[in-house]
């Protein structure tokens, strides 16, 4: 499914006025940032001051965790690892929030929350700027076309900077930030926002902010406000015609006009508001409901499209119609003691408690017996959801991206985007005891995540867990202990290596084989192509035959018998990717010549080519970012010097340093002690995939030595 910019009222027109009120008020929204920045605590803010919950809890805090993160987990780590979804009434508006993971090893529970999501609140700390986190949330956000708000949280800290946040969101994500407010005071001295739409201060008063207190501008801030409104209208006139000639002739621009045209640039996603605050201060957060209510799209102006699978796949505008057949996505399942929980979006139509509905995936019919709406880890049952709405069914066999279609539609939407793992380890289970319980968690795992691999050591045996990282690997060791109690022994961590070719080599194969009766007879001739270091795909293949030298049925086996053959590589037995084949000629026999014999001869043609490729090893390359007081800086630097890696550059900000630097996962293992050591415990770190690279020959020669004995110790166990 693909979203289109802009208001799309238009297919709206068979809608009762009551639907399109009802609809027109709902806010489908997700809080996502770089780890630490905030989220959480401003989602706990956002539920205590809209009346969810009546008191505020903090996420590391002694009095049981924050509401949304409500895994035993979550409230020890103090991070969020799951996406918890609620909903809140704001004035007369139902949003629904998706609070989402800021950890790179969970990105996937930001994918799918992103999917389903009508906007966003990117959340960026005032000190830490443009993080390496939120550059990935930016790059999740475009691809699924999410309009957004930037909150500059933390507003209280020292050396908060939102102005330098601005010019790192506008040079390092390339955004049109406008900012909507003004900070009266930074860091300790900061007491509350300027409005620059009303032109009036806005501060928090009572024991927890409660209290919004509107006023006049103080008269130290007065310049510096009237500057930054002008510069605000600047920016909003490019998108309004009517406010340029006002501008233009020195006529006052009126606060509806002004409101309006930030709605319509910011749902088009020319703009991105920028607003600021304390969520632990509990100052700003009422201003920014305000904003989501008044600035971000609801389902009504969002235009979402599915795949017509009874016209050849075609591209189909989906209406906020709740007479309309219905159309629903599952973007989450979790595995409960009753049964499966699948979280649910609505596009058209109404889903209905005890109806029938058709799963586009495996085209089977599925009964609804009970639906939810979530409140993290509460829930409170409903007998109908409409567009727009998020809810979760209970007991449904459905799978993660499946599309949920009433009668008369045949459509499935685009399913989520899912990064590959980089990293694996083995697990083994204490007695068959353990085995069972262990197979029960790794099964339920998979199903819930799709970045999770589960997979079996074709020699050995083993069992191996393939994730985004070593957290979280060992979030999901943690689970099958404690909530399947079950008791398994753990492999040290392998890197997840790739083969890949480095120049360009040619094949001529001829597979023929004589048994008696048919035979078997293939012949292949090409070109094997290394694509260049970090392109999007890791295969392509190109048919250059022509005058039927090879039949046109028999190609696709070839392409069939080229993938096939990429699964284990020669030179260590990894998966081989960046390569292109070129089939170019070939011959056939009208007797003996089958799909089985092309496939044959792709799979081993492409053997033998790849070795005279020059094959290399690639390995996944970490984008590091540390930040640490000045005094540990040179340490730092000289031990990740030692492990291999590139430093990028490094920024004072205020008494501390940031250092960004690129640095192979191989040599990362443990780095989380190493760095407390070095730095007496002050240091931080945020560590994400950023490309595969070339190991140097020394090292590859170290890897390939010990994959040998490696190989070598399973055969004699």
């Amino acid at each position: 499914m693909t979203y289109g910019d802009g208001a799309k009222m238009n297919n709206m027109k068979n809608l009762n006025e009551d639907s399109m009120e009802r609809i027109s008020k709902i806010r489908n929204i997700g809080i996502s940032a770089h780890i630490d920045s905030g989220k959480t605590t401003l989602t706990e803010r956002m539920l205590y001051y809209a009346g969810r919950i009546h008191r505020m809890q903090e996420v590391r805090g002694g009095d049981g965790g924050a509401t949304m993160d409500f895994m035993e987990l979550e409230r020890e780590r103090g991070i969020t690892i799951t996406s918890a979804a609620t909903q809140v009434q704001w004035e007369e508006n139902n949003i629904n929030i998706i609070d989402t993971p800021g950890h790179v090893d969970f990105t996937v529970e930001v994918e799918r929350s992103l999917r389903v999501l009508d906007g966003a609140v990117m959340v960026l700390c005032s000190v830490g700027g443009v993080q390496s986190q939120s550059i990935t949330v930016d790059r999740q956000m475009n691809r699924y076309r999410v309009p957004r708000i930037a909150f500059i949280n933390k507003m209280d800290r020292i050396g908060a900077d939102p102005e330098r946040v601005r010019k790192e969101l506008v040079e390092k994500l390339a955004l049109n930030i406008v900012p909507i407010q003004l900070p009266l005071g930074t860091g300790e001295n900061f007491v509350g926002i300027v409005n620059l739409v009303t032109m009036e201060a806005v501060t928090f008063e009572g024991e927890k902010g409660d209290d919004v207190i509107r006023s006049a501008i103080p008269q130290e801030y007065k310049e510096a406000a009237d500057e930054a409104r002008t510069e605000m209208l600047d920016a909003l006139s490019m998108f309004n015609d009517e406010m340029m000639e006002l501008l233009l002739e020195e006529k006052q621009v009126p606060e509806d006009m002004i409101s309006q045209t930030i709605r319509e640039a910011t749902v088009n996603r020319d703009i991105v508001p920028m607003m600021m605050g304390s969520a632990v201060k509990n100052t700003g957060i009422q201003p920014l409901l305000n904003a989501v209510c008044e600035y971000l799209p609801s389902p009504l102006d969002r235009t979402a499209f599915a795949r017509d699978h009874d016209n050849e796949g075609a591209e189909t505008p989906l209406g906020c119609d709740p007479d309309a057949p219905l159309v629903a996505m599952v973007f989450k399942i979790t595995d409960e003691t009753f049964g499966q929980l699948s979280y649910v979006r609505v596009y058209q139509g109404s889903l209905a408690k005890g109806q029938q509905y058709c799963n586009a995936r495996t085209n089977r019919m599925m009964r609804i017996g009970r639906i939810v709406r979530m409140h993290a880890n509460d829930r409170e049952d409903v007998t109908e959801a409409g567009p727009g709405d998020i809810v979760a069914l209970l007991a449904v066999d459905c799978a993660s991206g499946d599309t949920i279609c009433g009668d008369g539609v045949n459509c499935s939407l685009e399913s989520i985007f899912v990064a590959e793992p980089v990293i694996s380890l083995s697990v083994s289970p204490a007695d068959n005891a353990a085995q069972d319980r262990m197979g029960k968690a790794l099964n339920r795992f998979m199903k819930e995540d799709p970045t999770f691999r589960v997979s079996t050591d074709a020699e050995t045996g083993e069992t191996i867990i393939a994730g985004m990282g070593e957290l979280h690997l060992d979030v999901y060791i943690e689970r099958m202990k404690r909530e399947y109690r079950a008791d398994v022994t753990v492999g040290a961590p392998n890197v997840s290596y790739r083969e890949a070719p480095t120049i360009e080599a040619e094949f001529n194969y001829k597979h023929k084989k004589q048994s008696g009766g048919r035979g078997q007879y293939a012949h292949v001739v090409g070109r094997m192509i290394p694509l260049p270091e970090g392109a999007d795909e890791t295969y392509e293949f190109e048919d250059n035959v022509t005058g039927g030298r090879i039949p046109a049925e028999y190609i696709p086996a070839v392409n069939k018998g080229f993938q096939g053959a990429m699964a284990k590589g020669p030179v260590a037995g990894y998966e081989i990717v960046g390569c292109k084949m070129c089939l170019d000629d070939g011959t056939y026999h009208n007797v003996d010549s089958s799909e089985m014999a092309f496939r044959t001869a792709a799979r081993d043609a492409f053997h033998e080519v790849f070795k005279k490729a020059k094959p290399c090893l690639q390995e996944p390359i970490m984008a590091v970012d540390i930040e640490t007081p000045e005094e540990f800086q040179g340490a730092i630097v000289g031990d990740l010097n030692s492990r291999r890696g590139m430093v990028f550059g490094s920024e004072m900000r205020g008494t501390y340093a940031v250092i960004r630097s690129e640095v192979p996962l191989a040599n990362m293992f443990g780095y989380a002690t190493v760095i407390r050591s070095l730095s007496k415990g002050m240091a931080t770190f945020t560590m994400e995939m950023s490309r595969y690279g070339r190991v140097p020959a020394k090292v590859a020669e170290e890897i390939i030595l010990r994959r040998r004995e490696q190989d070598k110790e399973k055969q004699n166990a």
